[in-house]
């Protein structure tokens, strides 16, 4: 029988759990569904803060409605943790049925999003699902259990944001429906206060057409990574052969559709190292181009031709909805991504969004200098601008992290020539100089940038005016006001030809550029103490082999507390020590 939400959320209270919460999710596309995360949380738990975003706090929330029809499981209380038991007559699922795994991500002190997908072709409706949350990977002791909703109209995915967990801990979860188990997945709230260490590996850029994910496989065998950040370019939108052609793409054209976008993730999510990272590890994740575009902004985009492929914001918000069902992010209000982190009083991490929600459209190139110096133009629009000062000004953490999309420090040209690129901030001037004020201004020490975007691996002292001898000093750092470090992409392709050896030009022309490797593809580890942050860079020997899947430490650079100046380290960070165990396998 069919039973209503209310009916529903009756029953979880008589399980242990609070009342779902549900906010809907906006641009839900041709199909006309009401895309929903549901807020799932401990007795008398109240919803944390600590993830912000869009000057919201926590989860934007409402209150359920009886519209939507649920399917009904039965279920019965049993075991020492006094918690439901999942019970299922009728025909099994397919045995594929969790074919894209599990994820988790944007954790709190509390709570933390857990995500997975039911694949069933005959589904013609929601399916009745369920879930699991231990602190230990048997299952011995379960601190959460009740029902969780797959979702047609949400692309046949559950995600529900749990809450009333406990700081700086490692759970495992898992998920059922017809008859069918998940694989388990591994996730980690954020600590709070006193906590001394953190870990995090920082990627970006993984064109599928270009290679093999050996990069996440790493990545995901890391037991000692508190999360995962992701900084863009997720997927690409191109069509087989466009851009890359290790591998071919579902579908095989340029997505443009929501069909289109939803078969691109789910091609994505059923890369089994890409499946094993979210498994692993819960993600912290923002957009880039590619999500949606090539060079999108606001208002349009160099990849979108309006003539052939439709209306842009329609593409635009196509693209934000599947972003929203498939990655295990907070939704906020529609096309807002931008969000805080808070890891106890060791971390500050504030995540951006420097390529849609507030950008103006890139200039003419870098000839265009009345453009790149037009301060009304910005590449954070003035609500996130507003908000990135006052999550600044108001940190009391030992580090702000700031993670983005494109290069913040200014690069100039190998040739000496000027800027290198206008689609960085090096493109919107004003707007950088206007962030750079708030820190020098708030007298804000150890600021930290983490990039991706541009496929190569960079180490900068970030000053006001790195070419000035007045005004920065590069022998001793004197003048910078941050550091940046640009991760590698995962799979997508660096510098070519003959700009693959342009690192010593760089070098030259940037003072304040301190280490490049062009070419190479990999990720960072970020090791986070109250004394200093140690950036590694680990590199892939061929990602384009499916049978070479080496990966080894590059470099590594180190800023102090105190002052922005980097040093290069003689060796990788050490892991920490007394990991949680892995995520079993099946």
């Amino acid at each position: 029988m069919a039973i209503s939400r209310r009916q529903l959320l009756r029953r979880a209270g008589a399980f242990g759990t609070s009342a779902l919460l549900v906010h809907p999710l906006s641009g839900c596309g041709d199909d006309g569904g009401d895309a929903t995360t549901d807020t799932v949380s401990t007795a008398g738990t109240e919803d944390s803060t600590d993830g912000t975003g869009g000057g919201a706090s926590g989860t934007d929330t409402a209150t359920t409605t009886d519209t939507t029809t649920d399917a009904t499981t039965d279920t019965t209380t049993g075991g020492d943790d006094g918690l439901p038991r999942y019970e299922y007559e009728g025909e099994p699922g397919p045995a594929d049925l969790f074919q894209h795994g599990v994820a988790s991500g944007d954790p709190l002190s509390d709570g933390v999003v857990l995500w997975t997908r039911a694949t069933d072709a005959s589904a013609t409706g929601d399916i009745e699902g369920f879930f699991e949350v231990s602190e230990s990977p048997d299952f011995g002791f379960r601190v959460l259990a009740g029902p969780a909703l797959v979702v047609a109209a949400r692309d046949y995915t559950i995600k529900l944001d749990v809450r009333g967990l406990e700081p700086g801990k490692t759970y495992y979860y898992r998920f059922f429906a017809l008859g069918r188990q998940s694989p388990v997945g591994r996730t980690r709230t954020a600590p709070a206060e006193g906590y001394a260490r953190l870990r995090f590996a920082v990627c970006s850029c993984s064109s599928y057409a270009h290679g093999y994910f050996h990069n996440y496989k790493h990545i995901a065998a890391r037991a000692d990574l508190d999360a995962v950040l992701h900084l863009g370019d997720y997927i690409y939108e191109y069509g087989t052969g466009e851009y890359g052609d290790v591998r071919a793409y579902e579908p095989a054209t340029e997505i443009v559709s929501l069909e289109d976008y939803r078969t691109r993730y789910s091609q994505y999510r059923r890369d089994a190292d890409l499946a094993e990272l979210h498994r692993q590890h819960p993600t912290i994740v923002v957009w880039d181009d590619h999500e949606i575009t090539n060079d999108a902004h606001e208002s349009g985009a160099e990849n979108h031709q309006p003539d052939t492929e439709g209306d842009y914001a329609t593409r635009k918000a196509i693209a934000y909805q599947v972003y929203e069902e498939w990655m295990p992010i907070r939704a906020q209000a529609p096309g807002v991504i931008y969000r805080a982190f808070k890891y106890g009083d060791l971390v500050d991490l504030l995540m951006l969004d420097t390529r849609i929600v507030g950008r103006d459209e890139q200039a003419a190139g870098t000839v265009d200098q009345a453009t790149i110096d037009d301060p009304a133009r910005s590449i954070l629009g003035a609500e996130q601008e507003q908000w990135l000062e006052d999550r600044l000004v108001e940190s009391v953490a030992d580090w702000r992290l700031l993670g983005q999309q494109v290069m913040f420090a200014q690069l100039i040209n190998f040739t000496g020539t000027g800027i290198f690129n206008v689609d960085q901030w090096d493109g919107y001037a004003p707007n950088r100089q206007r962030v750079l004020d708030v820190i020098a201004d708030n007298g804000l020490a150890n600021v930290v940038v983490l990039t991706g975007d541009i496929h190569s691996s960079w180490a900068f002292e970030v000053a006001p005016d790195p070419l000035d001898p007045l005004a920065y000093d590069p022998a001793t750092g004197a003048g910078a006001l941050a550091v940046e470090f640009v991760a590698p992409g995962i799979s997508s392709p660096g510098f070519p030809g003959s700009l693959a050896n342009a690192t010593p030009a760089f070098l030259q022309q940037n003072p304040h550029l301190k280490w490049a490797d062009l070419v190479t593809r990999g990720y960072i580890v970020l090791d986070v103490t109250r004394e200093q942050v140690q950036a590694d860079w680990y590199f892939a020997a061929d990602v384009e082999d499916p049978g070479n899947d080496a990966v080894a430490f590059a470099s590594g650079w180190v800023v102090q507390s105190g002052t922005p100046k980097l040093t290069e380290a003689t060796a990788p960070a050490s892991d920490k020590p007394d990991a949680p165990a892995l995520a079993p396998s099946a």
